[in-house]
């Protein structure tokens, strides 16, 4: 065992001790019995074994710091019976040497904080999206320039649909043949954190079935990491934009990012100003 495991091991068993102290008898329905006879002020060790559902020495060893193996579902189970919070669970995860659960990005997104912060951005475009791409939120800057990506009932809300899958008269993309390799490629990097996962495993599925671009590029196992990048896009109502996208994390949200697109020169904010100034154009000539 390396020398920073047996220390993440120590502070695992520190750290148990500690949230077991603080959780009393009656905190989880249970009779607190003679105080006199506790030598804790909280659960002992055999309470929280019952109550999590897992072997008295089991979780002695776990306490004790021993070199023992703990599935998700157990730690789960452990965490419930000691009361922890969101962080305080990604800590025990952390430590036991699992990923932390994260909290779902789609109902981050519905906090009303965030669609404040989207609105405070206006008149630049830009979105809340999850790590597949899904659009969870956007501001009026950004349905000015793809309504259909906000709006549209024929394909999925989704940045990575919609450079792939759509027909190219009706995609918004003007350097899809550089950006649609990238975006691949960031997200099979962030798809190494959800191997297995039914809806990743659908949406890469679904993708492969629908582009043969996608399953070319998927198959080419390129990963790379978000950064700022350049995105020229078609409007029928005023021609090309060209714009930098900027990508950034937002707390509380680890599997979500907030996108925001600005103008690369004067003509392209004058057509972003028009556009926002003339609601729901459409960006193409024509429907199928």
């Amino acid at each position: 065992m390396t020398s920073v495991s047996v220390d993440r091991r120590v502070q695992l068993a520190e750290f148990l001790k500690a949230r077991r102290a603080r959780v009393t008898p009656a905190q989880v329905g249970m009779a607190p019995g003679p105080q006199a006879r506790r030598r804790t002020p909280g659960l002992r060790r055999e309470e929280v074994a019952q109550l999590a559902g897992v072997g008295v020495t089991w979780y002695t060893w776990l306490e004790q710091g021993r070199p023992i193996n703990a599935s998700e579902q157990v730690l789960a189970a452990v965490a419930r019976t000691l009361q922890l919070d969101l962080a305080e669970q990604a800590h025990l995860f952390r430590l036991a040497g699992l990923r932390p659960a994260v909290p779902d990005s789609a109902e981050c997104a519905t906090q009303p904080q965030v669609q404040a912060i989207l609105d405070a951005l206006d008149p630049l475009p830009a979105a809340i999206s999850s790590a597949r791409y899904d659009i969870l939120r956007w501001n009026a800057g950004y349905e000015a320039i793809f309504p259909g990506a906000t709006l549209t009932d024929t394909y999925r809300r989704n940045a990575l649909w919609a450079a792939a899958v759509v027909p190219e008269c009706c995609s918004v993309f003007v350097n899809r043949d550089e950006e649609l390799p990238r975006m691949i490629a960031v997200l099979r990097s962030a798809y190494g954190e959800h191997v297995g996962e039914p809806e990743w495993e659908r949406f890469i599925a679904d993708l492969t079935a629908a582009s043969a671009d996608f399953a070319r590029l998927w198959a080419q196992q390129d990963v790379a990491l978000q950064s700022s990048r350049l995105k020229i896009f078609r409007h029928h109502a005023v021609g090309e934009l060209r714009m930098t996208a900027t990508s950034m994390q937002v707390i509380g949200m680890p599997t979500a990012r907030m996108v925001v697109y600005t103008p690369n020169d004067a003509e392209t904010e004058e057509r972003i100003t028009f556009l926002q100034s003339h609601p729901g154009l459409a960006t193409v000539d024509h429907t199928h």
